[in-house]
């Protein structure tokens, strides 16, 4: 199979990080798409359709690239709790999640441009909270600072102490792609990891 460019169709410098572990050479860019939820869209279903639009939108300007795109929201509650974006709202998710279990949908899309063929899943994982005092929150988000992660939990850094435990099959899915689901995704498209 001759070489594919690969490409990242992300924003998120903690996906480029995850996919750095697979060890193949790829490209980012940004992908400009409209991610505002239709009305009455399930979590799963605005993820899966989120990631495909930003996998197609760059294989559109790449046609002979295999890109990658990913979407994630954190519910709670059956509600999506976005990225708290400052002190004031990370110190609210935090008290809310406090002693709770909140779902992370991470959609997860490969598209082949050169032939339009597309992988598309959807890989839910779960954190289980603690019960946590407004001290140790704020201690947290003083040290951490995770105003631009979903729920105000950064997992790969001082967040893990928060959490009791962990539900799912994916540990990557977590902070945005799951990298176990993508490996099979690449096979299928003939990249072989490692």
């Amino acid at each position: 199979m001759p070489k594919r460019t690969l490409i990242l169709a992300s924003s998120s410098p903690f996906r480029r990080e995850l996919l750095q572990r697979l060890q193949l050479p790829f490209q980012v860019f940004a992908p400009d798409i409209d991610e505002q939820p239709f009305a009455h869209e399930t979590p799963p279903a605005l993820v899966e359709r989120l990631a495909l639009s930003k996998a197609r939108a760059i294989a559109r300007l790449h046609p002979d690239a295999l890109v990658i795109g990913s979407d994630q929201v954190a519910v709670q509650d059956g509600h999506i709790v976005g990225k708290p974006g400052d002190h004031a709202s990370a110190v609210r998710q935090l008290r809310e999640a406090s002693g709770r279990r909140v779902v992370l949908h991470t959609g997860l899309a490969l598209v082949d441009a050169a032939s339009g063929r597309s992988q598309c899943e959807v890989v839910p994982f779960a954190a289980v909270f603690r019960h946590l005092d407004d001290e140790e929150i704020e201690r947290y988000l003083r040290a951490e600072k995770p105003y631009n992660c979903a729920g105000s939990l950064k997992s790969e850094g001082l967040g893990i102490a928060l959490l009791e435990r962990f539900e799912g099959d994916d540990p990557t899915a977590l902070i945005g792609l799951p990298l176990i689901t993508l490996c099979r995704m690449l096979a299928k498209e003939g990249l072989r990891i490692p």
